[in-house]
């Protein structure tokens, strides 16, 4: 996606090269704004890198090397960070994401002091679902208002084939523990493969609207660790709507979209809705309000991004909070028009989704 006109009012043009200049007064106060009008509210939060299952559009089967556990954040770390962004910056929404956040030993006692923030943001997770049900209660006690797990089909042969691990009866266990404990909606996310479970989408949509999961299919992206993406090769939104019309009547949901990334559909009339996150073939960067966070600390402005900004040496460096806002605000202002996957200059991220949070 090549710049284009966003409709939305400019509000000048970042530094050169290097990066907006934090001293720049724009960057004193106030929320995460960008030169197009954008103002991000969403924090999306990576726990950790690492994973328990192996998916094959992800990661290679051997895994990756993961962080050292000393370039973490630590939980007091985060909870600065988080403390800042929803006092100082006008973050509204936290996510928190992985690799797996459940591995996070201490991930209970990071949603309770986010929880405890003031003002309050709404707090979500995605997960792979295979330790909720272990943890559904006592994340759902610790503050966490919903959650999305990430299940790509139903058939346990596929799931193993995907994920490299037979682990799906943990997985819609982990489902149903959550809707016990009121983490809901409980949304279901799934990326399709044609090789694999593109024909499996209605199976997997029916399962969901029996079950009261609200299922959210994702365009496959170019965020695998081994850079093998090719856009031939994923399920567009317009296959996946062709393959789920031929068993349901999709409508367009009348309600209005905002900044959610899921184009809703009413299925069969409603109210059961099935939503497709077309990143890539209908790109949605205009109304985007996210702010991304590494679990080393670094800041991206957009999940294509390929530049970083450092939060975490600020903290350990003995910088204020202010001076740590200011980074913040000025990596968001540095936020490009769009993410750029059809523009013949665009390159993968270095990162790949594990290590970036979704």
């Amino acid at each position: 996606m090549t710049a284009v006109n966003l409709g939305l009012p400019s509000m000048g043009k970042a530094a050169g090269p290097s990066g907006p200049d934090e001293a720049d007064a724009r960057f004193a106060h106030g929320p995460l704004a960008d030169t197009f009008g954008r103002v991000a509210t969403d924090l999306r939060v990576s726990l950790t890198d690492r994973c328990n299952l192996r998916c094959t559009y992800c990661m290679p089967a051997e895994g990756l090397e993961w962080l050292p556990t000393d370039e973490v954040l630590t939980a007091d770390e985060l909870g600065r960070l988080l403390r800042i962004g929803t006092r100082d910056l006008g973050i509204t929404q936290i996510r928190f994401t992985g690799g797996e956040p459940l591995l996070r030993r201490d991930i209970v006692d990071i949603i309770a002091a986010a929880a405890a923030l003031d003002p309050r943001p709404a707090l979500a997770l995605t997960t792979n679902g295979v330790g909720l049900a272990r943890k559904a209660q006592a994340l759902a006690d610790a503050g966490l208002d919903r959650v999305n797990v990430s299940l790509d089909t139903i058939d346990p042969e596929e799931y193993a084939a995907i994920t490299r691990r037979d682990r799906l009866d943990d997985a819609l266990a982990g489902l149903r523990a959550a809707r016990d404990a009121g983490l809901t909606p409980v949304k279901v996310n799934a990326v399709l493969k044609p090789d694999l479970n593109a024909e499996d989408a209605p199976a997997l949509l029916e399962y969901c609207l029996e079950h009261g999961y609200e299922l959210r299919i994702i365009e496959q992206m170019p965020l695998d660790a081994g850079h093998d993406w090719r856009r031939s090769t994923m399920v567009t939104a317009q296959q996946t709507r062709e393959v789920l019309g031929a068993h349901f009547r999709l409508t367009p949901d009348p309600a209005h979209r905002g900044s959610a990334p899921a184009q809703r559909w009413l299925v069969d009339g409603g109210p059961a809705t099935v939503g497709i996150i077309a990143s890539v073939t209908e790109p949605f960067c205009a109304a985007c309000d996210r702010t991304r966070l590494t679990a080393d600390g670094q800041v991206r402005n957009c999940l294509f991004a390929r530049e970083e900004s450092d939060l975490r040496a600020l903290l350990r460096g003995g910088a204020d909070d202010d001076a740590v806002a200011r980074r913040w605000r000025a990596a968001m202002w540095a936020k490009k028009a769009g993410h750029g996957i059809d523009s013949p200059g665009f390159h993968q991220p270095d990162r790949p989704m594990s290590a970036i949070g979704g």
